[in-house]
């Protein structure tokens, strides 16, 4: 008599083992980006896409979920400080790298388009200008913007870089600056 053993475990043979439903979580995710956009996703699915590269296998939904409880935002965690990303348990170097490539992706996607846009003609066009330089630097920064007679950028520089709340202003160095 040869008895004949089945991988299912379930009581009826015939019927095939139950996928559990994180089995092609990460198609389904890419399907939905391509054809609902960006979006269509969650800030944790989108920080999950990122994921994806630096952690080829196994479930990164937790680890995107635990990022974005830590920093509060999909922004805030690609732009979180690499010492506050170690302290996440599951992030390594090449997660690090790919959340920090995104950070400048962003940051470079951002500045190309101010910089087409270099009539800076209004207070609020200056602000989004500022905060697309320096919001996530994590110290504070005394910038020199210089513009010529139509209000077009002609440079930004930085002229001192202090702590997190205070950065010194030397009015002799300002002025040996300007034109």
């Amino acid at each position: 008599m040869v008895a004949r053993m089945s991988a299912n475990t379930s009581d009826t043979p015939d019927q095939p083992a139950e996928v559990p439903h994180y089995h092609g979580h990460r198609m389904r995710l890419r399907e939905r980006f391509r054809s609902a956009g960006a979006e269509a996703l969650s800030d944790y699915e989108l920080l999950e896409m990122v994921l994806f590269r630096a952690i080829p296998r196994g479930d990164v939904k937790p680890l995107a979920k635990s990022l974005l409880k830590k920093f509060g935002s999909f922004a805030e965690t690609i732009h979180a400080p690499e010492t506050r990303l170690r302290e996440i348990d599951g992030v390594g170097e090449v997660t690090i790298t790919e959340i920090k490539l995104i950070a400048a992706a962003a940051q470079r996607i951002a500045k190309g388009q101010l910089q087409r846009r270099t009539l800076l003609s209004s207070w609020h066009e200056v602000i989004d200008y500022c905060r697309t330089s320096m919001a996530f630097a994590d110290k504070e920064q005394l910038r020199l913007l210089f513009f010529d007679k139509r209000n077009q950028l002609i440079s930004d520089e930085v002229q001192q870089t202090g702590t997190v709340d205070h950065t010194p202003v030397y009015p002799r160095e300002v002025i040996k600056r300007a034109p």
